[in-house]
């Protein structure tokens, strides 16, 4: 049994083969997925989806990726997160890799994003890419570690993992913990804490090996599990039990 944390089964890629992304799902023992709002636009869709699959729930957030997406307020995000299969706040966080100073709306964003978490009591999904400090700065100052979370798709060190972690949050490895140049990922995965352990595919992207370079998709968040057990020296059904355990715990169940 296994949960994938994290993916993007609206995105077109997916949305026009869902009945087979779904069908391959359980066929590979994926018994549950998070499917992660981007933006406020297409939480309509985000959120049809989760109601019409009992293995499916939601988040509500926009992606700090998103400069001209229309911007969130508290108020919107608390109130739309009032449905019982919205789970979480996000994806929200920072991202300076692509977007170059000045970057202050996207920080305002992300305060706005965890204000909301806390005002309504549900956990965050985080985001952050070449902005680590910064994202675990403003984590502190607006009291994150309050509602906790996820730091999905993981990349960064150990160092940034146990801050997160002493915050409350949860450490989620994608398939890029399968490629041959994660070596210091994978020493990272090592690491974290059973109970603070998730997986993920950030599907359609970072298909895992075998498939990298392809189009990803949440049954093969297997092969991240697979790869976790072999890293850290245990059965497969293991990562599968304190994964499930914790996204149960984190995100209230399916």
């Amino acid at each position: 049994m296994f949960i994938d944390s994290h993916c993007h089964l609206t995105f077109p890629e997916l949305s026009q083969d869902l009945p087979g992304i779904l069908a391959r799902m359980q066929a590979a023992g994926v018994n549950g997925a998070m499917n992660i709002c981007t933006n406020l636009d297409e939480f309509g869709q985000v959120l049809a989806l989760a109601e019409s699959q009992a293995h499916i729930v939601a988040t509500v957030g926009v992606h700090p990726d998103y400069q001209d997406a229309r911007e969130p307020d508290v108020d919107t995000l608390v109130h739309l997160a009032q449905h019982p299969k919205v789970r979480a706040i996000g994806e929200t966080g920072l991202d300076y890799f692509r977007l170059k100073e000045p970057l202050d709306w996207q920080r305002e964003r992300f305060r706005i994003h965890i204000r909301a978490a806390k005002k309504i009591g549900k956990p965050l999904v985080i985001h952050t890419r070449a902005a680590s400090q910064d994202t675990l700065r403003i984590m502190r100052e607006e009291g994150a570690d309050a509602v906790g979370g996820v730091m999905h798709c993981f990349t960064e060190t150990q160092d940034v993992a146990q801050a997160a972690m002493e915050m409350g949050f949860c450490i989620s490895f994608s398939g890029i913990v399968t490629f041959k140049n994660a070596k210091d990922l994978q020493l990272v995965a090592k690491q974290v804490p059973d109970e603070r352990l998730l997986i993920e595919t950030d599907s359609p992207y970072l298909a895992p090996v075998p498939f990298r370079g392809k189009t990803n998709e949440p049954a093969w968040v297997v092969h991240v599990a697979q790869q976790l057990a072999q890293l850290r020296g245990v059965d497969v059904r293991h990562i599968a039990s304190v994964t499930s355990s914790c996204f149960n715990r984190v995100f209230n169940g399916l």
